[in-house]
């Protein structure tokens, strides 16, 4: 059987390119100007209207909490109360996690003790999954508070069954439904992250406890990592007498992959460092004459230095800072022996 053509005047012609650009959606720099606008507008109506006294009591509730804080929350509340939990657990100070509200009804509800708290975040303050937590919660033995941006009241079922309720003031929504959850969503995570800055200046967080619970990732290197766990040590350092001839010490300066050579006297005191760039200046200004130089005559006298026990990333910054920046730092101790060097390729390969 073969197929029946299609007629010519049914043949559906493949769209132009003028066609296509006339109906393809675009968004230009105007039509996201007044957007911007108005969400900053809505944004400067929350720290205007937020009620302090409230926003104190719910930090000094998380500080004095005696058990676990429980954030819970439906649709985007649930995705702010999850990375604030997050956050707040981060901290260490106390253990904090997201409770999914069905899941709660459902058997997680048994994570919760006497003395829990239990943060409910929800725009409207009636999700009717959240009000059919909070019951089984308080006879739980939790302490309830709840962030909604309707005010207490009968608009406000939720506070009504909460110990706390923080009114989060929200003028409007940056949609053009005034419905999708775009602003009242960014105010309850800038809210709720600062609380936790609060919380952590309360605590007075140091870097090293910060630390200790952000192991991987660029922030537990920067916090981390000290300069004696990513320098070049012993067989590894460029080192020479300030006697030893500049061309004799070519091989040194080259094979051992830090672009200097540390000069160090008999008890391997640092004297000064000879770089390839040096090398290069002291060649074109004496030409054949370098062959009868030493590296304690054209040494930098005057390096900049750090200790093993230095922070890495401030090792960094070390490197960058003005007159100019360099390229490594001999690592000495406190009777300036040299223990060690340190590299900015060293530093970007551990991932700083």
């Amino acid at each position: 059987m073969g197929s029946i053509p299609v007629p010519p005047s049914l043949q559906c012609a493949p769209p132009s390119a003028t066609s296509s650009a006339q109906r393809r959606p675009t968004v230009s720099a105007s039509d996201l100007a007044p957007l911007f606008v108005a969400q900053r507008r809505h944004l400067d109506h929350f720290f205007d209207c937020l009620d302090m006294s409230q926003a104190a009591a719910f930090a000094q509730a998380l500080l004095d909490a005696p058990g676990a804080v429980f954030f819970t929350g439906v649709g985007k509340s649930g995705i702010v109360a999850r990375k604030i939990a997050q956050t707040l657990a981060s901290l260490g100070f106390t253990r904090a996690g997201f409770l999914a509200p069905v899941d709660a009804l459902h058997g997680d509800i048994g994570a919760l003790f006497p003395g829990d708290v239990l943060v409910l975040l929800s725009k409207s303050g009636a999700s009717d999954e959240l009000l059919a937590l909070a019951p089984c919660a308080r006879a739980k033995g939790a302490y309830l508070i709840s962030l909604t941006s309707a005010a207490s009241g009968a608009d406000c079922p939720l506070a009504a069954t909460c110990d706390l309720n923080v009114h989060l003031p929200l003028q409007g929504e940056v949609c053009p439904f005034g419905l999708a959850p775009v602003t009242s969503t960014a105010i309850q995570m800038v809210f709720g992250d600062t609380v936790v800055a609060a919380i952590m200046e309360a605590r007075r967080l140091s870097r090293d406890q910060y630390a200790a619970n952000h192991p991987a990732g660029k922030i537990g290197k920067t916090l981390i990592f000290k300069v004696k766990d990513v320098m070049k040590k012993q067989n590894e350092l460029p080192l020479c007498k300030e006697g030893d001839m500049i061309m004799d010490q070519l091989t040194e300066l080259t094979s051992k992959g830090c672009g200097c050579l540390l000069v160090v006297d008999g008890e391997h005191h640092l004297i000064g460092t000879f770089t390839d760039g040096d090398l290069r200046r002291t060649l074109k200004a004496s030409g054949p004459a370098i062959f009868n130089l030493t590296v304690g005559e054209m040494c930098n006298r005057n390096p900049r230095t750090i200790t093993a026990e230095a922070m890495a990333v401030e090792a960094m910054e070390k490197m960058e800072s003005p007159p100019s920046p360099v390229q490594f730092l001999p690592v000495v101790d406190d009777h300036n022996v040299v223990c060690g060097i340190i590299t900015l390729h060293g530093l970007v390969s551990a991932g700083l």
